[in-house]
Parts: structure tokens; C-alpha cells; sequence
């Protein structure tokens, strides 16, 4: 495996570790991983560092909900010019192409639920090529990101000493 992959993975699951932290976990040198994180960002391999919030543990208040949206595809563009004109509106969080019954998976983010369907039934519906939709919203998250964002079972029961 070569050294930028592994520099990969270990920044995919902790993107804080400095360049010599990484360096010492793979026995390299600080300035070979230095110019190595540095090509991967200038060749968009790493687009962004990304910090996950659990947002149930916070006071803002914050709605999430998947849109699979029903398109036709655009002679010559296939479904990139739809898929571009969804992921500009600022309510959306990402977008996937699909293969099965939908075409696009659509994470929206809004203040409320009101807000959701509203972005849903005025933006998002009416655009040209856009046949159907279908919103379901995200009533609680377990694991997002490879991140499990529950701390498990508390367990109850007595401790019992002897």
C-alpha cells in the first residue's frame, strides 16, 4: 500500500493528527508526509477536513431529512446538470446518484420540519426534469460517518458485592 493511502486512512479517522504524528506512526519522515498531505490537497484527493457533530447533545435545533428524487435525465448531460443544480441550493448537504427506484439521494438540512417541506415543495419539486419526490425524515442518528454517536446501553442493574 503505498504512503499516501495510508496517510489517507489515518486522516480519514482522525484528520487532527499533525504531519509528524503521522510520520511516527508509519516510520516515515515529517517532511515526506508534509509534501505528501499537501499534494493531496492541491489534487482535490483531500477536498475538505470535516468535524462531525452530534447536534442532539447541542441547544440548536436542527432537522435532517433524505429526499429520493425521481428525474429524467438531460440529453448529453445525463443526470450531472440536475444533480449540479440541487447541490447549489444551500438546504443540501450532499447528493448521490442511485442506482434503483430513484435516481438522487438528497440530504436536506433545515430548522424545522416546516422549513424541509418548504424547501421540498418550492425549490426542489418544481425544477424542470424533476418528476417525484419522496422525504423522509432523520428522527435519530446512531452512526454517521463511521462515528457511532450513541454511547450504547446503560446498563441498570444493581451491582451486587460480596
Amino acid at each position: 500500500m503505498s504512503t499516501e493511502v495510508k496517510v489517507l486512512e489515518i486522516l480519514e479517522q482522525n484528520p487532527k493528527l499533525s504531519a509528524e504524528e503521522i510520520a511516527i506512526m508509519l516510520g516515515e519522515n515529517k517532511e515526506n508526509i508534509e509534501k505528501t498531505i499537501k499534494k493531496l490537497e492541491q489534487d482535490k484527493v483531500i477536498v475538505k477536513y470535516h468535524t462531525i457533530v452530534n447536534w442532539e447533545k447541542t441547544e440548536k435545533e436542527v432537522v435532517e431529512a433524505i429526499v429520493e428524487v425521481k428525474v429524467t435525465p438531460q440529453r448529453g448531460f445525463g443526470y450531472d446538470a440536475i444533480a449540479k443544480r440541487i447541490y447549489k441550493f444551500p438546504e443540501v448537504k450532499a447528493v448521490y446518484l442511485l442506482s434503483g427506484d430513484y435516481d438522487l439521494h438528497v440530504v436536506v438540512e433545515g430548522k424545522s420540519m416546516k422549513d424541509i417541506a418548504q424547501f421540498v415543495g418550492s425549490k426542489l419539486a418544481p425544477l424542470e426534469y424533476v418528476l417525484s419526490t419522496a422525504t423522509h425524515f432523520i428522527m435519530k442518528k446512531y452512526k454517521d460517518a463511521g462515528v457511532i454517536l450513541e454511547d450504547g446501553e446503560k446498563d441498570d442493574r444493581e451491582v451486587i458485592t460480596p
